[in-house]
């Protein structure tokens, strides 16, 4: 797989590298070589601060090279530029046995002791010096027990100052300690992907993974490439990454195709390798941050919404909504159980209506699985009410294209809809207020299409329900919102403001359920929001409202439209949901 890095697959654009160790060490002779490239015999004992720009470096980061001291004198300046650095090399001299064995009775207690947690190298500097041949299995041997116990060494690096040697690989594998550090991807004492790592590398594989057969094929393996990497796979490549993963991997490949089981091993096998890049590329590219959580700015990516506008899904929102239900409609029944669901979202923190009675809040079958027009139903409330929890989950789901704020749509304010007297938005929200006991929430179960309860149930909390409304043959959807606290929401001119029409309701059968909603309506000023009258329980005899004036004639003084009679217990309800969107529609 490719590794190049583009700048914007890194969220560093700085790299800060601290020298430390003993004297006579060849701390500020290794800089000094590193600029010069050649080797300098006498240089100051503490080298001013070196600064590389980016385009002199591969990672394509400017890189800051700090010199420190290990006297007393030079103990403020050295705590202070540990606090400050990205990435300490610790240098010891291959001829002083003692430089190497501080590294962790001194230098590794002191940095924890300094509240420091950054990746360390070591460097062995001086190894013109050594007398015969030293074998990596014989450097492994003195270096792995320190690395066991101090998770924060990252590698260990012999180079000469003098000759020069290995010079620019100290601080190549310095910037890669910092850019793709192996600490919060691998655990070197076990060998083993972090179980952080495995959680995100999943993730991917299924979102990958887009007809959700548990197999990466040809074609979404090469997607994956053009994602992460803007180059396809060679036909070659792939059949020798295969190839590799069968030899290798139990289970890794089937059908052709790779397996989760196969993707999980060749990140071992990369990182193994020291092609941490390629799987933090991986990573960056959907999201990661160095905590292997998704970053904010990933989450919520700058989206202006201006005062009085609304926010709905575009065309392509609305269609990645219904791929991804179709998708995981295994059953192909036109509704997602809820083991269903529970698949969809398992690449998102959990279904993000759990805490509010989905699916109550909108359409689904008789076994309370969500249908088709229900799920879109409910993504357009989402969108309206809180469009950050659908960006969100757009990231969480897979969304494929870019920028993601594509499946979103920024409606024209409601007050130039409201003075040319028509309305271009698609999803509308609609208040309703009234007297407990007045029927509110039947109303809103049965614009949700849910059965009638004869059993009456106080408003506990806020109630919201939304639903597809036919107008003349192009599909609206209409979010109704009901509350306890109606009276807060309407003194609040940032809620009304959000509305497109107030649904006033009240009990035909109370003889003072209408005066309720009078003085509601007199105590706020509304008028400038588009508003409908309900007269809810008409199969019940009609009541003299202790007003006044009677409701029809209240309304007639206002230019209103008179109350519309309905009646859930009988089913007589239609005309109202196509009355309210129409008022809506033309204020």
């Amino acid at each position: 797989m490719q590794q190049d890095l583009t700048p914007l697959q890194r969220t560093r654009r700085d790299v800060r590298i601290l020298l430390v160790g003993d004297d006579g060490v060849g701390k500020s002779t290794i800089v000094t070589s590193l600029i010069k490239e050649s080797y300098v015999a006498h240089v100051q004992h503490v080298v001013p601060e070196v600064t590389i720009p980016p385009e002199v470096t591969p990672e394509n980061v400017t890189t800051y090279i700090v010199d420190s001291g290990s006297g007393p004198q030079d103990r403020p300046h050295l705590e202070s530029e540990i606090r400050k650095a990205h990435v300490i090399c610790v240098v010891y001299s291959i001829d002083n046995p003692n430089s190497f064995d501080r590294i962790p009775t001194y230098w590794l207690p002191y940095f924890r002791q300094l509240g420091v947690n950054v990746p360390v190298i070591l460097v062995g500097n001086k190894i013109d010096l050594r007398g015969g041949e030293v074998t990596n299995d014989a450097l492994e041997e003195e270096i792995i027990p320190i690395m066991n116990e101090f998770k924060e060494v990252e590698t260990c690096v012999e180079c000469s100052a003098k000759l020069p040697l290995n010079v620019s690989e100290v601080f190549y594998f310095a910037q890669k300690a910092v850019l793709h550090p192996t600490a919060p991807l691998y655990d070197s004492r076990d060998h083993v992907l972090k179980k952080e790592c495995v959680a995100a590398l999943r993730r991917i594989f299924k979102l990958c993974d887009a007809n959700k057969d548990g197999i990466l094929d040809a074609s979404e393996l090469n997607e994956f490439q053009r994602k992460c990497f803007d180059a396809p796979l060679q036909a070659q490549e792939l059949e020798g990454i295969k190839d590799m993963v069968q030899q290798h991997a139990e289970g890794g490949v089937r059908d052709g195709g790779l397996t989760e089981a196969g993707f999980l091993y060749l990140h071992t096998i990369f990182i193994q390798r020291g092609r941490l890049e390629t799987t933090w590329t991986v990573l960056r590219k959907f999201g990661y941050a160095e905590d292997l959580r998704l970053t904010e700015s990933f989450l919520y990516p700058k989206f202006d919404v201006p005062y009085d506008c609304s926010v709905e899904l575009s065309p392509k929102g609305y269609q990645f909504f219904t791929d991804i239900f179709e998708t995981f409609d295994k059953d192909q029944d036109g509704a997602l159980k809820t083991e269903e669901l529970e698949d969809l979202f398992s690449t998102s923190p959990g279904n993000p209506w759990a805490s509010q009675k989905f699916p109550d809040t909108t359409v689904a079958d008789d076994t309370g699985a969500v249908t088709l027009q229900g799920w879109l139903a409910q993504w357009s409330m989402t969108t309206l009410l809180d469009y950050k929890t659908t960006l969100a989950n757009l990231a969480y789901l897979g969304y494929p294209d870019d920028p993601r704020t594509s499946a979103l749509h920024i409606t024209r304010p409601r007050k130039v809809d409201r003075r040319k007297g028509k309305v271009t938005r698609n999803v509308f929200l609609c208040y309703v207020c009234g007297a407990a006991g007045s029927g509110k929430t039947s109303l809103l179960r049965a614009f949700a299409d849910k059965p009638f309860s004869d059993t009456y149930e106080p408003t506990k909390k806020m109630n919201s329900v939304v639903n597809s409304v036919d107008i003349d043959g192009s599909e609206k959807y209409l979010v109704e919102f009901g509350s306890k606290y109606e009276a807060e929401t309407l003194r609040n001119p940032k809620k009304t403001d959000l509305a497109d029409v107030i649904l006033y309701v009240y009990d035909s059968s109370d003889t003072n359920s209408f005066s309720y909603i009078s003085n509601l309506r007199q105590q706020y000023s509304l008028d400038h929001i588009p508003t409908l009258f309900v007269a809810t329980k008409s199969d019940l005899d009609l009541a003299q409202q202790r007003h006044e004036v009677q409701p029809d004639v209240y309304c007639r003084r206002l230019s209103l439209q008179v109350p519309v009679a309905v009646s859930v217990k009988t089913g007589q309800i239609a005309d109202v949901f196509h009355a309210i969107c129409s008022t809506a529609m033309n204020p």
